[in-house]
């Protein structure tokens, strides 16, 4: 299973949309229990995923580096904002299976939300990681606000080369925090414009296939189209509660790491609980399960169906935007069949993500 393990919950980075919240009165700021504590909990999982999540883990290097040499795991992974990967050792660096950075899209969107002259400082650092010997999978991980253009901040993206980036996802700035629409100027307006970008990233995304034999590395769209391809009936994605678990700095064992604060949300502790006993105790709730596609989807997002801070309303205009991803996905996977019978790229090359690396799938 794959454990998220919060290192610290400050941040070198203020970002526009972020609701990180280091209040000691919720969570320490950093983690209390031993690394033998953590290593006694994680290690009765026979095939440990740890990804190292913060706050910004990379704050915590020493604590990061300490943890991989005490504790087996099948696979490291690693969610950061890319402002101090320079630092990492590159024994380190080559052990980790994924590297998520934190990027929003072209220079100026990214700047706007995360602060100025953090795109270049970004793809200086991924550089340097290649350089160093990361050859894992390199995931640019978009949060999606009022100023994005999707087609031209994922494109953008998917196209940069030397530095680049393996793959491309994406979270929508959504249902986090009440008031709702709050960094947007007109919601319903920026979700048209959203949805008609949807379907121009696909139309690239087949013609891409098209002339160069290759299938571009949109995470949503490989990850449904997968489940399209092979008739997968999926349940929540991002594994929240099902084979995905956050570890707090108290020890405290979360299924969606974003929300200590709420009651729903805890599991257990490393103390007292067995990971094999984690699974199952929380599930997605109505109206998820109803939808006519739940069984492409799997439910949106955990927080937003628990805790609804747009309201029904909010809540249903977002799955609008998944329904039309689906649905447009699903005009061209005759077209993405025809391609695969003419050789002219692999079904496996839909296989992806292979392991819950931390991409939602889900927008």
């Amino acid at each position: 299973m794959l454990y998220f393990v919060i290192l610290t919950r400050i941040c070198n980075l203020r970002c526009k949309y972020c609701g990180n919240n280091p209040d000691p009165s919720i969570e320490p700021i950093d983690i209390t229990y031993t690394i033998d504590d953590l290593k006694f909990f994680i290690e009765k999982d026979p095939e440990p995923v740890i990804a190292f999540y913060g706050g910004e883990p990379l704050l915590r290097i020493k604590l990061m580096e300490e943890i991989m040499d005490k504790i087996r795991a099948k696979r490291y992974i690693l969610q950061t904002n890319g402002l101090l990967l320079h630092k990492l050792n590159p024994k380190y660096l080559k052990k980790f299976d994924t590297i998520l950075v934190s990027i929003d899209g072209r220079q100026e969107v990214t700047d706007y939300y995360r602060g100025k002259g953090v795109y270049q400082r970004i793809l200086r650092n991924i550089k340097y990681i290649r350089d160093k010997g990361f050859r894992g999978d390199l995931i640019a991980r978009m949060a999606v606000s009022g100023k994005t253009d999707i087609y031209e901040d994922v494109k953008h993206l998917i196209e940069l080369r030397d530095p680049g980036f393996d793959h491309v996802h994406w979270q929508l700035d959504v249902l986090w925090d009440s008031p709702p629409y709050q960094r947007y100027e007109n919601f319903d307006e920026w979700l048209e414009e959203y949805n008609r970008g949807i379907t121009r990233l696909i139309k690239y995304w087949i013609n891409e296939m098209e002339v160069k034999r290759k299938v571009p590395g949109i995470v949503p769209f490989l990850g449904i189209m997968k489940s399209l391809l092979f008739n997968e009936k999926v349940k929540l994605r991002c594994g929240a509660g099902i084979d995905a678990f956050a570890i707090t700095t108290s020890g405290r064992i979360l299924a969606c790491p974003i929300a200590p604060e709420f009651e729903w949300n805890i599991l257990g502790d490393i103390y007292n609980s067995s990971p094999m006993e984690l699974p199952g105790k929380i599930e997605i709730e109505e109206p998820c399960k109803s939808c006519e596609i739940y069984h492409i989807c799997g439910g949106r997002c955990l927080f937003a169906n628990k805790t609804k801070l747009w309201g029904e309303e909010g809540f249903k205009k977002v799955c609008k935007t998944v329904k039309h991803l689906v649905n447009e996905l699903l005009k061209v996977k005759p077209e993405i069949e025809q391609m695969i019978r003419n050789g002219v790229i692999r079904i496996e090359d839909f296989n992806y993500p292979k392991y819950n690396n931390t991409t939602e799938i889900i927008p």
